[in-house]
């Protein structure tokens, strides 16, 4: 029954639906985002993801905060820092974050003060990174990246997120304050609408901040290149639910009375997880819209793992070599990944799977600005083997065993002859500069 449902509404959104009025179009275009991260999160696999992160905030949390108020304390900042412990918090109610934040600190506290000796720090580092890696690893999921960063670029990107991190952070807050409490701003909030204007930007302030610090992990932490735009989107997005999520959790930790019941002392910490497995939610379903905004072909596929039959991939192979064939000879703009799968109209993962294949035969040649250029001469290239290279790619999964079988093998091996003959030794040059046929034309009054 599900699946009727949403074959319903896949076709709805992205079948006939969507070729209605223009004003009928953009509304669907629009809706189809929104569908799309929805029908993604009730798939599950988000929804793990964001389960696992849960537990792996609870093992980096202290380190965390560890981290953060050793590095605070060094430019005499260290008190700033449970304020935002606090409001990550505050979704719990002012009772219960204040007791959780206190907690952090607590434990915090002993740990930069070297209570647990060098192991134990070494323990917590370690954590720490491996955390770092899990969110990495969620949001290459998401954004269907099959290649993580480096161990020397993580080492350094890591450490960089968990030093300047919260020197940034305390800088913007330090100024904040500054400027609140200088003399001009106090002069400028008596005067009408100016305070209330002041009032109000001062409660928007954490929610800013969330969508800052939003756009900021959208925009670095996938391995690869992320446009502002989508993320800001994206950043916006989860913002705005992250606040509304949150005011209904408070209300529902406040009043619901049957969670302090059944948990007794422990209710805040069932809260604390239910929270921060919310939080991650919205974090990744931000991440999931990002991705769509910047690839919207693969709106209708979403998290579905891509298989073209052997046809499709020798298609797309020679398309996409005519195309950098054509481009290269011609001196028109170098195509890249993205590019390609627009002017194919397929999932960047198909084309990405196909470059990978075709640049590791030496056909095609991938630059550090991600264009795509001809591996060797035109002249070289044959297309029988653009075809084998479509052919004989793994499908990723086991190795079939072969049973001869003479009359089938016979059969195979007449059908490769066949199309070896046929492609002979034309290469891409001949098929780039072949000369457009002629159109059929008609006689005037060469009827029956």
């Amino acid at each position: 029954m599900w699946a009727r449902i949403w074959a319903f509404l896949d076709d709805w959104f992205f079948g006939s639906a969507e070729r209605g009025g223009p004003v009928r179009g953009k509304l669907i275009r629009g809706l189809s985002y929104l569908y799309a991260v929805v029908r993604d999160l009730a798939g599950g696999q988000i929804n793990l993801r964001a389960m696992g992160l849960v537990y792996t905030t609870l093992l980096t949390l202290i380190p965390l905060a560890a981290f953060s108020f050793a590095i605070l304390k060094l430019f005499g900042a260290r008190g700033d820092l449970e304020p935002v412990v606090y409001q990550f918090f505050s979704a719990l109610g002012p009772a219960d974050a204040a007791k959780v934040t206190s907690r952090v600190v607590l434990f915090a506290d002993h740990v930069s003060g070297g209570v647990l000796g060098s192991v134990g720090f070494a323990l917590l580092a370690w954590t720490l990174i491996g955390t770092i890696k899990k969110v990495e690893d969620s949001f290459n999921f998401l954004w269907r990246v099959q290649k993580p960063r480096s161990l020397a670029r993580r080492v350094t990107e890591y450490l960089t997120l968990v030093a300047g991190g919260p020197v940034v952070l305390v800088m913007f807050i330090g100024m904040s304050h500054r400027a609140i409490d200088s003399a001009p701003f106090r002069d400028l909030s008596r005067l009408p609408w100016v305070d209330l204007l002041a009032a109000a930007g001062i409660k928007l302030a954490p929610y800013v901040m969330v969508v800052v610090a939003f756009t900021g992990l959208y925009l670095l932490v996938p391995n690869t290149r992320v446009q502002w735009r989508p993320a800001l989107i994206g950043a916006v997005v989860a913002g705005v639910l992250w606040a509304a999520v949150g005011r209904v959790f408070t209300a529902f930790v406040v009043h619901s009375t049957r969670l302090a019941i059944v948990y007794a002392g422990f209710a805040f910490i069932v809260a604390g997880l239910l929270w921060t497995y919310l939080g991650w939610l919205i974090l990744l379903a931000g991440a999931q819209l990002s991705f769509y905004i910047q690839n919207p072909t693969y709106l209708r596929l979403g998290l579905q793992e891509l298989k073209l039959s052997g046809a499709e991939a020798e298609q797309l192979a020679l398309r996409m070599m005519y195309l950098v064939g054509r481009a290269y000879l011609t001196g028109e703009k170098r195509w890249s990944l993205n590019a390609l799968s627009a002017e194919l109209g397929l999932p960047g993962i198909a084309v990405a799977q196909m470059v990978t294949a075709l640049e590791h035969s030496g056909i095609l040649v991938v630059t550090e600005e991600d264009e795509l250029l001809p591996g060797r001469d035109l002249g070289r290239i044959r297309l029988a083997e653009i075809l084998d290279v479509a052919r004989t790619r793994r499908s990723g999964g086991f190795t079939p065993r072969l049973v001869p079988i003479p009359p089938v093998d016979r059969l195979l091996s007449a059908i490769d002859e066949a199309r070896h003959n046929r492609c002979g030794e034309l290469t891409l040059r001949d098929l780039v500069q072949e000369p457009p046929r002629p159109a059929l034309v008609v006689a005037a009054g060469s009827g029956a």
